[in-house]
């Protein structure tokens, strides 16, 4: 009975080894996750930069008019074979 209380606390030993201190216990586990929440803060900061970047080519792309119409209202500009007429209020 001596032997088989032996043995049985050396298997016991020997698991509570590896998960402690094997390939996949406790201590790689707390690793992973901090490099987990390192990947998702990067992940984070990436899609921030990312919806910034879609902001501005939206911008870009649907401000063209804008930029137009600025240039034609500031600066007088026109198109090729376009006349320019400007109405002015008269003041009363």
């Amino acid at each position: 009975m001596k032997i088989l209380s032996v043995i049985l606390a050396a298997f016991l030993i020997a698991i509570q080894g590896q998960l402690w201190f094997g390939k996949g216990g406790v201590t790689r586990v707390v690793l992973l996750e901090s490099d987990l929440a390192k990947q998702q803060a990067a992940n984070k900061q990436a899609r921030a930069r990312n919806e910034q970047i879609e902001a501005e080519l939206r911008d870009l792309r649907e401000g063209q008019e804008m930029v137009e119409e600025k240039a034609r209202s500031e600066l007088g500009m026109v198109k090729p074979d376009e006349i320019y007429v400007q109405v002015l209020n008269a003041k009363r």
